[in-house]
């Protein structure tokens, strides 16, 4: 009697799942899509990611500041540049004839036979130059006058100062504005419809009386971007004039201190 064996059933694979399935019919585009978002970052790529954003905004805010500059300055004309120029080298000069000036009044002290009488010229000679400086003291010499014309009423205080920076910058050794008397610890302030000027309220026109190297204070108005275009972008009108004697009379009470005594007493 033949037995038959049973037919043999093929294996078959196991049936993917619904998710698989639905993979299975993505294309590679929407794998790639389905792979990157949502995205999935760590504390520490978060981190990373600020620091550069941040690294990145002040790199470009830099790059612009510098940009502007740079186009400021290619914009200019050759005669402005070659002003700009003149005025650093002005500068330069000045710092390094004080310092020739300090030299020499060193060597002169180590030098004189009568050193105590030299010290006591040099003493009163300093205190002129320091007079003039704190306002106590009159002072005459080369220099400008600066007539702002302010019609529209649209010059404020601190355009003034800026005005008064430039020229300390350029040199400046004593100025009076409008009758008063301009030293280191001058303020200015927006009164009304005019400015106060330590307190004294002054109107249109400003005169501004300065007393310096002439070749130095003009430029230094004129400047591209300075006080000069600062102020005519106002619709005010500056007139500037070299002198060579130029009276700066308005002064300032000498005041003493309260507590500050001199360390040599």
């Amino acid at each position: 009697m033949r037995r038959e064996l049973p037919e043999e059933v093929p294996a078959r694979a196991p049936e993917p799942e619904p998710e698989q399935q639905a993979e299975g019919q993505l294309t590679g585009r929407q794998r790639l899509v389905k792979g990157v978002w949502p995205p999935r970052f760590t504390r520490a790529q978060l981190i990373v990611a600020v620091l550069l954003f941040g690294l990145g905004f002040g790199l470009a805010v830099q790059v612009a500041s510098n940009s502007e500059t740079d186009s400021a300055l290619r914009g200019a004309r050759q005669e402005d540049l070659v002003r700009i120029l003149d005025e650093l080298d002005s500068r330069t000069q000045r710092l390094e004839d004080e310092k020739q000036g300090l030299e020499k009044q060193r060597q002169e002290l180590q030098s004189s036979s009568d050193q105590a009488a030299e010290a006591r010229k040099q003493t009163a000679e300093k205190e002129k130059q320091l007079g003039i400086l704190a306002g106590t003291v009159a002072a005459q010499g080369p220099g400008i006058t600066m007539t702002i014309e302010d019609t529209k009423g649209t010059v404020k205080a601190d355009m003034l100062l800026d005005a008064i920076q430039e020229l300390r910058a350029a040199g400046a050794e004593a100025i009076q504005v409008n009758g008063v008397r301009v030293v280191a610890n001058t303020y200015f302030t927006d009164s009304g419809n005019g400015v106060g000027v330590d307190g004294n309220k002054i109107n249109a026109p400003y005169r501004f009386k300065v007393i310096g190297k002439p070749q130095d204070l003009e430029p230094a108005l004129n400047i591209p971007g300075g006080v000069v275009q600062t102020l005519e972008k106002e619709q005010a009108t500056v007139t500037v004039q070299q002198s060579d004697k130029i009276v700066v009379d308005a002064l300032r009470q000498a005041k003493r201190p309260d507590y500050a005594r001199s360390s040599s007493q």
